[in-house]
């Protein structure tokens, strides 16, 4: 009987050792998830400086943000490449700026747009173009954009409407002052680029 005795509460012991030690554990895993999470929460709590006045601001996941810098970039580029005024160093520095947003698919079309002697017209008719954008449609899987917008070209006896369609895909790249959204247009393509509407003005 005094062995069973001391078998039993042997046993009974070590069950107690063993459900504390894993409570502690539990307790102790719980504890460490907590803090991570918390310790994550306030990383992203960031206080910027406004005349020595604290302002807290809120970082968010880059991933998170990158449809909408997409958007931004593909705008940003066709703002660049399509809106032109009849000086030829504004041209060329436009185009200097597109480049540095788009692979060699934007350089091949430049230069066809030169040998058919596209910028010259804009010089010699002393040309306006403007663009706006109507919508940038998105296929996140497979990093692919088709854009839409409408160019307005305005001349001296006449101002053109044109339709513009054009795609292409995107490509993640390290981001720099000449790219600060980090994108690389490829495979750049036009579509559709064509007069829909012309409004004569009056000549005095």
């Amino acid at each position: 009987m005094i062995i069973k005795n001391i078998e039993s509460k042997i046993r009974l012991a070590t069950f107690i050792s063993m459900g504390s030690l894993l409570l502690a554990f539990s307790v102790s895993v719980v504890v460490s998830v907590y803090a991570y999470k918390q310790v994550l929460s306030a990383r992203k709590s960031i206080y910027i400086l406004d005349n020595n006045v604290p302002i807290l601001a809120k970082q968010t996941d880059v991933q998170l943000n990158r449809p909408a810098e997409y958007k931004a970039h593909i705008d940003l580029f066709h703002s660049i490449f399509f809106s032109l005024t009849p000086d030829d160093r504004f041209i060329e520095y436009q185009m200097k700026r597109a480049m540095y947003l788009i692979d060699e698919s934007g350089a091949r079309q430049y230069n066809d747009l030169k040998e058919k002697g596209y910028f010259s017209s804009v010089l010699s008719s002393s040309s306006v173009l403007t663009l706006q954008t109507d919508s940038i449609v998105l296929d996140l899987p497979h990093l692919y954009f088709r854009y839409y917008g409408r160019q307005k070209i305005d001349r001296r006896s006449v101002t053109v409407s044109r339709s513009l369609i054009t795609e292409g895909y995107l490509k993640d790249i390290p981001r720099s002052e000449n790219n600060p959204h980090g994108v690389l247009i490829t495979g750049w393509k036009t579509i559709e680029n064509k007069d829909i509407e012309n409004v004569q003005k009056n000549s005095l």
